[in-house]
């Protein structure tokens, strides 16, 4: 049984831009945990089903397109849908100050904004995401 993290990196929406997303997702794997990078345009449904399929304990949403309340939310419906609520969500991307506490009452756990260190990023997640038992 794999005992590393997974975690699905995840660009929802119509957001073309991926570059902070993959620094992301190769800082994770570098650390030593199993990354999942759905690539661009991704739908909420779609990015569920592959945290499901995926057995992924964390997704981890990059938003630079300004829809990050209602893509957020769609994903974290659908995980409750899914019975997949232990799935911790976390995200990043162009996201005003003011609407990070609405984020963080629907349920992300965390969001990192621009200026955030990968290695912050990395010690994060280490810390708040449930490692799996070998």
């Amino acid at each position: 049984m794999n005992s590393r993290i997974r975690v699905v990196v995840a660009k929802p929406g119509l957001d073309g831009h991926d570059r902070g997303a993959k620094v992301v997702a190769r800082a994770l794997r570098d650390a030593g945990m199993e990354v999942i990078y759905t690539g661009l345009h991704q739908t909420p449904e779609q990015i569920v089903e592959t945290a499901i399929q995926e057995d992924a304990d964390a997704v981890g949403l990059s938003v630079l397109s300004g829809a990050h309340m209602t893509l957020f939310r769609r994903v974290l419906e659908l995980l409750a849908e899914r019975d997949a609520r232990d799935v911790v969500v976390f995200g990043g991307g162009i996201i005003p100050d003011a609407d990070i506490p609405e984020l963080v009452e629907i349920g992300v756990k965390k969001i990192f904004t621009p200026g955030a260190t990968t290695q912050s990023i990395v010690e994060w997640v280490r810390a708040n995401v449930a490692q799996p038992v070998a």
